[in-house]
């Protein structure tokens, strides 16, 4: 019943894709020769320069978006448009060799959640539990089992999210995202939906079973949220069409409702009471509050050709790329500077320094990089916006050294 609740939210983005893409329906019989006389020159053109794409064996992108090309057959690469529905090119179809089809699927799990927001999930979950200890004689069992709990959750929520973003979105992401599972045909639709529906309902289910009110509903905030931000089946749905809405999300996911959630979760669960009014949260909030308004306005400055054609309002096509990409950098570079002003503030002198030192530093090292970006080269402003989570990553750990 869940997956199918989750599979009627999502609707196709859009009317005008249809010329472009064939439905996957019309690959189903027929002969080979027949499947590929359906397929456009702009499907083909897109093939190729996905291959050309991803050419280059650049170590960060292997670590963030592993897209191991060399492992598509040629048919499956060429009907990626169009094989959403089709078991051929999921990932779990070899029943010939169980073992290899096991690594597969567990391959294209990895890449459905996408590792770069997973891995920010964990170092938020991290961060925020080394918050509430008030020495190193609270890392205890009970500690680190809390911890599990809040990380277990997180994590699962964080695939339904994700999973259900790829659902609504798989014609869009034809177009800006082609190497994502779902959009590459490495994962049938069907099998996308069952995995997120399970991953909604095992989340809710662990927050539900720790008794942990706190975790709880963080990840029900954070299951509402999500939802809204990709579901276009209604009209106040689909968040992400709207500048301020989808900063309202990216604000409820990873700077206030679910970091608190596993903040007080920690707090209640190791010290029995719980404070929102502590020097570290307050600063918390404000950095990672930073963060997500400037990494969410920067997705979509190399999402714009495919935004356009889907009718989504983004403030990149609002504003033009140059515009939006300095507000996002000036965003976290204001950050930085009160960040620095804050750590003065510290009455511990270890904290402060690295406080002020650590930010400044991270500040300087933005502008430099931020200055030798080629707008008009999306491929540099992608690897631009994979720097900003890299930025991030680095602040979950400074959040848990101030005092």
């Amino acid at each position: 019943m869940a997956s199918i609740a989750i599979g009627s939210l999502c609707k196709p983005t859009s009317r005008r894709f249809s010329s472009t893409v064939v439905s996957s329906s019309s690959f189903s019989t027929g002969s080979k020769a027949a499947k590929f006389l359906h397929i456009s020159n702009s499907t083909k053109n897109s093939s190729l320069r996905l291959q050309q794409r991803h050419s280059n064996k650049n170590m960060k992108h292997i670590f963030f978006e592993p897209l191991a090309l060399d492992k598509m057959n040629k048919d499956k690469f060429k009907l990626n448009a169009s094989s959403t529905n089709n078991p051929q090119f999921d990932a779990t179809h070899d029943l010939n060799n169980p073992i290899e089809s096991v690594i597969n699927f567990v391959d294209v799990l990895y890449r459905f959640i996408r590792p770069y927001a997973a891995i920010g999930t964990v170092l938020s979950v991290a961060a925020m539990s080394l918050l509430t200890l008030n020495g190193l004689s609270d890392f205890t069992p009970l500690f680190f089992t809390k911890a599990l709990q809040a990380l277990v959750g997180g994590m699962l929520m964080q695939m339904y999210v994700c999973g259900f973003n790829q659902i609504c979105d798989i014609e869009l992401d034809k177009v800006n995202k082609p190497y994502l599972p779902l959009a590459a045909g490495e994962l049938s639709m069907t099998t996308a939906i069952i995995v997120s529906s399970l991953s909604a309902i095992m989340s809710l289910a662990v927050g539900w079973l720790v008794s942990s009110p706190p975790l709880f509903w963080g990840l029900v905030g954070w299951f509402i949220v999500g939802t809204a931000y990709s579901a276009n089946v209604l009209p106040y749905l689909r968040w992400k069409r709207f500048p301020f809405t989808a900063a309202f999300y990216m604000l409820m996911a990873r700077a206030l409702v679910v970091p608190i959630g596993y903040y007080l979760h920690m707090q209640n669960s190791i010290y029995g009471v719980s404070t929102l009014l502590s020097r570290p949260i307050l600063f918390a909030v404000a950095m990672l509050s930073a963060f997500s308004v400037s990494t969410i306005f920067f997705k979509d400055i190399p999402d714009i050709e495919g935004d356009r054609m889907h009718g989504i309002k983004s403030l990149a096509i609002k504003l033009g790329e140059k515009k939006m990409y300095w507000i996002c950098i000036w965003i976290l570079e204001i950050a930085y500077i009160a960040a620095a002003f804050a750590g003065a503030t510290s009455p511990i002198s270890w904290s402060r320094y690295v406080t002020i030192i650590s930010h400044l530093g991270m500040g300087l090292l933005l502008l430099a990089r931020a200055k030798s970006v080629d707008l008009k080269n999306m491929k540099a402003v992608q690897s631009m916006y994979m720097f900003l989570w890299q930025l991030f990553y680095a602040e979950y750990g400074l959040i848990a050294l101030v005092r």
